[in-house]
């Protein structure tokens, strides 16, 4: 992957993670968990994409459709696991 694919990926993971953070708010450490997440989907869904041969939007050597969903998929995994659901008690 050429340097300006890889600054054009990052940018867009980027993009997708401070997005999800936009929509579902949170703090300083959600945001940075938010960005990792995205970045880390971003990349497995690359490698998945071209492990696959999945060519449906792609730009260059770079799997768009691949990469943002495993970046969606990435950050919609944090969300359920991290909100904060309120608690029953059992009395």
């Amino acid at each position: 992957m050429s340097a300006p694919t890889f600054i054009f990926a990052f940018v867009l993971s980027t993009l997708i993670g401070a997005l999800a953070h936009l929509i579902f708010g949170g703090d300083a450490k959600r945001l940075a968990a938010f960005l990792l997440l995205s970045w880390l989907g971003f990349a497995a869904g690359q490698f998945i994409g071209v492990a696959f041969q999945i060519t449906i939007f792609s730009y260059g050597t770079l799997n768009l459709f691949a990469a943002i969903t495993g970046s969606i998929v990435a950050l919609v995994l944090s969300i359920a696991l991290t909100t904060r659901r309120p608690r029953k008690r059992i009395t």
